[in-house]
């Protein structure tokens, strides 16, 4: 995993939240935002939020941190909504280089 760049700002503040899966939520497929999120939102006719998920994902560095997904505030109440493992291990102004966009918008300041 990318290490979380320092900042000045409070969490508050900050973008994106980092949420850490195991390998064992990796392993369950209804875990993963690409394939989930969605089917989800047509499910609850809230297409409208479309514009405003951004879900980013990079690899971990061990079992328990195997996947690592940066969400923005939008996504991250979603998830909730959906009943899905929220592990927060960390905040960031914006997803590292390395991670890939698996649902959503691009960041952008």
């Amino acid at each position: 995993m990318a290490k979380l760049q320092p900042t000045k700002l409070p969490a508050s503040k900050m973008p994106y939240d980092v949420l850490s899966q195991s390998a064992k939520e990796v392993q369950d497929l209804t875990n993963a935002p690409a394939l989930t999120v969605g089917p989800y939102l047509l499910e609850t006719g809230q297409t409208h939020l479309l514009s405003s998920i951004s879900i980013y994902s990079a690899r971990g560095e061990s079992r328990e941190q195997l996947r690592v997904l940066y969400m923005n505030e939008s996504a991250l109440s979603m998830w909730r909504e959906m009943g899905k493992s929220v592990r927060i291990i960390g905040h960031t102004k914006r997803p590292p280089a390395n991670a890939a966009l698996d649902f959503g918008v691009p960041f952008s300041e």
